[in-house]
């Protein structure tokens, strides 16, 4: 079989099987979902009349929840069942919507909020991205793990980008056309609901094939979070996963969109059309992380490939023009993404098979926490004249220490996954490099 060719042929996706085909399907329509809602959902609730504090409070709890509910969701799925918890997590969407639809009440909306699954974000939230890498883990060879995964990253920052193109271009169309701005927005969570729906009826045709089979009799007693065996392993990896998230926490989407505004005075439109390519991008570098990886292991991609991307990150507020701002800025972007579908497929290699949901839910949660304090810093670094390009250097340098200890750790680290064992080490000559 190829090995680099294969990993840009989109046959890679076409020759999946039926429950990897619907896996792809369900996380485009997640993530046009995602993107659709994150474009509209402010300014819904600021039509709706809600204040900026109870706005900042609704988005608060919409994150937290949903980093609850994944994680609770995601460390049963194994055993309670895969198909079972992403049927919950559609459910929890679907319901989201529908109140976000039809009430005012802010109470009401907070609860939604809270234990519905909201993406305010565009991004990934809630149990899906878990539990669907475990199921497709299990219905695609050790071998071809890496590209799926690089695959699915495409399609979901793809679908995101055009979920948010027309989550802004339909209220847009609707308004021009009569539409008073409140029934436009409502007009677009209808269409997230809806999507809600769709999601639950395609969750129900999937096989048991996306299972994990019964856990050994010795380790039943010994689980915790849903894991056994690999659960030393996976906190290791959790601890520098929230590292590596804390880093990039000082420069997510919003942050960078008010530097480019505050440094160069750039119109948003401009700011959309940069993004958006950005995005496209970074989607587009989860391919080239594959021959790479097949060359020299997924620990060594990961790292290699992550540390020029920050340093490229750090060196963005140093560059004097708008246009060589913005060069260096999507040059990031074309490398940032390499370490995505390695680090997932290296999560699953690491685990048993029914620890799979369990570790890259908790995993996931580690990233998600590790992000959640940096952003309100970095605002107060904004704040200060002087320290505008802060955001921008700590997010590299973190990220780089991030870098080293990870392959310091674990670039021995024995696989449960045979089929991916020579992968996901480094080659003999690339470790005795570095020692």
């Amino acid at each position: 079989m190829p090995t680099s060719r294969r990993a840009w042929d989109p046959h890679v996706v076409t020759s999946l099987a039926y429950d990897g085909r619907m896996l792809f399907l369900t996380r485009t329509l997640r993530l046009f979902g995602y993107g659709l809602i994150s474009i509209v959902l402010v300014l819904y609730l600021v039509e709706l009349g809600l204040s900026e504090w109870e706005i900042g409070s609704l988005l608060a709890l919409t994150l937290l929840g949903d980093t609850v509910i994944a994680l609770w969701l995601s460390v049963r799925a194994d055993r309670a069942g895969r198909q079972r918890m992403l049927l919950a997590g559609a459910l929890s969407m679907a319901a989201a919507g529908t109140v976000f639809l039809f009430t005012r009440a802010y109470w009401l909306l907070l609860l939604a909020a809270t234990v519905g699954v909201i993406s305010p974000s565009g991004h990934e939230v809630g149990p899906f991205l878990s539990i669907e890498q475990a199921a497709l883990s299990h219905v695609v060879p050790s071998r071809l793990r890496t590209p799926v995964f690089a695959w699915y990253h495409l399609v979901g920052t793809m679908a995101s980008a055009l979920g948010a193109l027309a989550g802004g271009g339909t209220a847009g169309l609707l308004q021009r056309a009569g539409w008073a701005p409140l029934d436009s927005f409502r007009a677009v969570i209808g269409v997230y609901a809806g999507l809600g729906v769709a999601l639950t009826v395609l969750f129900l045709q999937l096989t048991p094939a996306i299972e994990a089979g019964p856990a050994a009799p010795a380790v039943r007693r010994t689980v915790f979070m849903g894991l056994h065996r690999s659960r030393p392993v996976v906190f290791r990896l959790s601890s520098l996963f929230a590292l590596d998230a804390f880093g990039g926490g000082f420069v997510v989407q919003s942050i960078a969109v008010y530097w480019f505004h505050a440094r160069f005075g750039v119109s948003s439109s401009m700011l959309g059309a940069v993004f958006f390519g950005a995005n496209v991008l970074s989607g587009i570098s989860a391919l080239a992380a594959v021959p790479i990886a097949r060359r020299i292991g997924l620990i060594p991609t990961m790292v290699f490939t992550h540390i020029p991307s920050n340093v490229l990150l750090m060196l963005v507020p140093a560059m004097p023009t708008l246009g060589s701002a913005v060069a260096v800025f999507l040059l990031r972007f074309s490398i940032s993404q390499m370490d995505v579908p390695t680090r997932q497929s290296y999560v699953m290699a690491v685990v048993d098979p029914d620890e799979r949901s369990a570790a890259a839910g908790v995993t996931g949660v580690a990233r998600t926490a590790g992000s959640a304090l940096s952003p309100a810093l970095s605002g107060m670094m904004l704040a200060v004249p002087g320290l505008i390009a802060a955001p921008f250097v700590f997010a590299g340098a973190l990220k780089i220490t991030y870098d080293l200890l990870l392959w310091r750790g674990f670039r021995s680290v024995r696989l449960s996954d045979e089929g991916l064992r020579a992968e996901c080490q480094a080659p003999r000559w690339l470790d005795r490099a570095n020692r």
